[in-house]
C-alpha cells in the first residue's frame, strides 16, 4: 500500500511543532552501520512507545498519535552533497527524537525507560541530551536550597567553599570521625561530608552516635570561630529506609545529607528532595556514574547525567570531576558539566559545585581561574593527610584561596603561612623558605 501524506507526517515533526505540543526531545550519537538511517530512527521512535518489531492487532493511528514518538531532526556528520563526495569514514548520525510528555509523567524511572530504555542495548548509540519544554519542568522542584540557599545556610557570600570527606573512607568509629570533624571544621572546612562508602547504619559506626557527636562539634566550633559547618551525613541504603534515614538523621540534627545518587537512583533523590519534611540541603554523590557516562558511543553524556537529570531531581550541590587531579576528567567535560550546573533553567535554582577527585593547594587558582567563586573545592587527602594534621590542611586550603582571591601565587602565599607551606612541600613544591615563619 502506498503511503499517504497524513501517515509520513504522524512520525514526523520539526522540533519547534514537537515542543510546542507537548513532546520532549532527546538527542541520540549513532554510530550504527546502517543502509537506511530513516529506518532506524523510526524504528527507535517505534520501539521506546507503541511499536514494537512486528505489527500488533491494538496498535491504531489513534494511539499512535497520541502516545507515538515522532522523528524531529536526522543529521549526518558530515552533511553529504549531492557531489558524491566519499568521506574518509562512515558518517556518524545525530537523531532527534520527540517523545510525548504524557508517556512519562514525572517519574525518572519511566523518563529513563522511556527515553533510552531498550535501545541502550542496541549498539553504539548514545544519549547526549535532552530537551525539556517549560510546562514541563515547571512541574519539578529542583533543588531546594542551591548555591545561594547553601551559602545563606553557612553565611558566606565572598569566596569559594571548601568540603572535606572524613578519611579513611570507611571503618572509623563515631569518636575517631568525631575528632576528624572537629579539627577539619575548627581549620575552616565549610562542608564535611561522609565517604560515600561509609554506610549509614552499621554496627561499627551507627547513624544517632555519629550525626550527634558531629553536631556537637559543629556546635562547640561555631562557638570557637564563628563559622558553621554543614554535615553531610550518608543515607544510602536499600531505598525502603532511605526517608526513614534521611528523617532520623535529621532528628539527631543533621543539617545536611549526601545520597549515592546512581547507585540510589535519580527518583530516590526525588523523593527527598520533594519532600517538605526534609528542610537541609541534598549533596549528590557522584560515584558509580561512570557505568552511565564513561563510554565514547555509548551510555549517557556527563553534562545530561551528571548535571541536566541531577539537577532537575533536586541536588542542591554534586562532586564531580577536574582535570587537574585523580581521574581522567578534561576541561571540556568540566566547562560543559558546569555550565548545566548553574545556567538559568527557568524555576530550577542553579546547584553547588564541588570540584573534587585529587584537590590539592596546588590547583586552587587553577578552579577558581576555569569556574569562578561560585564553587566548593572538595579535598579528602589534602585536608586529613597534612603533615600538622586536618586542622592545618583546612587552613592550607583556606590560605590557598585567599591567596587565589588576591591574585597572590601560591608560592609567594606560602613565604607567609606555615600551614599552606608545609603542604606545598609535601605536594613536591621546592620550598626553600623557613617553614616555620
Amino acid at each position: 500500500m502506498i503511503k499517504q501524506l497524513d501517515d509520513i507526517n504522524m512520525s514526523y515533526a520539526f522540533p519547534e511543532v514537537a515542543f510546542d505540543d507537548d513532546y520532549i526531545i532527546a538527542t541520540y550519537q549513532c554510530n550504527v552501520p546502517t543502509s537506511d538511517i530513516e529506518k532506524l530512527a523510526m524504528a527507535i521512535a517505534d520501539e521506546q512507545t507503541t511499536g514494537t518489531w512486528i505489527k500488533v492487532s491494538h496498535e491504531t493511528d489513534d494511539k499512535k498519535k497520541i502516545f507515538g514518538a515522532k522523528v524531529v531532526a536526522i543529521y549526518e556528520l558530515p552533511d553529504m552533497g549531492n557531489d558524491m563526495v566519499q568521506p574518509p569514514a562512515p558518517p556518524m548520525h545525530i537523531i532527534q527524537i520527540a517523545y510525548p510528555m504524557r508517556n512519562m509523567g514525572t517519574s525518572f524511572p519511566m523518563i529513563l525507560s522511556t527515553l533510552f530504555g531498550n535501545i541502550s542495548a542496541s549498539g553504539p548509540i548514545k544519549m547526549i541530551d535532552c530537551a525539556f519544554p517549560k510546562k514541563y519542568v515547571e512541574q519539578f522542584t529542583g533543588p531546594k536550597f542551591g548555591v545561594e540557599g547553601i551559602r545563606d545556610r553557612l553565611g558566606v557570600h565572598d569566596r569559594p567553599l571548601v568540603n572535606a570527606m572524613i578519611k579513611p573512607n570507611t571503618g572509623w568509629t563515631p569518636e575517631e570521625g568525631a575528632d576528624l570533624f572537629y579539627q577539619a571544621s575548627k581549620g575552616g572546612v565549610d562542608i564535611i561530608k561522609d565517604d560515600e562508602l561509609m554506610p549509614c547504619n552499621e554496627d561499627f559506626c551507627p547513624q544517632k552516635d555519629r550525626v550527634t557527636l558531629f553536631m556537637q562539634k559543629e556546635k562547640q566550633v561555631f562557638e570557637e570561630t564563628g563559622e558553621h559547618t554543614l554535615y553531610a551525613t550518608n543515607i544510602t541504603d536499600r531505598i525502603d529506609k532511605v526517608r526513614d534515614n534521611a528523617y532520623r538523621a535529621i532528628e539527631y540534627g543533621a543539617n545536611c545529607l549526601m545520597i549515592n545518587t546512581y547507585t540510589s537512583g535519580f527518583g530516590t533523590l526525588q523523593m527527598l528532595s520533594e519532600d517538605p519534611n526534609i528542610d537541609v540541603p541534598i549533596l549528590a554523590h557522584i560515584d558509580f556514574a561512570g557505568v552511565f557516562c564513561g563510554a565514547t558511543y555509548t551510555g549517557l553524556s556527563a553534562p545530561l547525567t551528571i548535571g541536566k537529570f541531577v539537577r532537575l531531581a533536586g541536588g542542591d550541590m554534586q562532586i564531580n570531576g577536574h582535570p587537574w587531579g585523580k581521574f581522567p576528567f578534561p576541561m571540556k567535560s568540566l566547562a560543559r558539566c558546569f555550565r548545566f550546573f548553574t545556567q538559568p533553567w527557568w524555576n530550577i535554582k542553579p546547584m553547588l559545585y564541588l570540584v573534587s577527585g585529587g584537590t590539592n593547594q596546588m590547583m586552587v587558582d587553577k578552579a577558581i581561574k576555569a569556574l569562578g567563586t561560585d564553587i566548593v573545592l572538595a579535598a579528602g587527602g589534602a585536608i586529613h593527610g597534612h603533615p600538622a594534621g586536618s586542622e592545618a590542611g583546612a587552613k592550607s586550603m583556606r590560605q590557598a584561596i585567599d591567596a587565589a582571591m588576591e591574585g597572590v601565587p601560591v608560592m609567594e602565599y606560602a613565604k607567609t603561612h606555615k600551614e599552606l607551606a608545609q603542604m606545598a612541600q609535601l605536594l613536591g613544591a621546592d620550598v626553600s623558605f623557613d617553614l616555620m615563619k
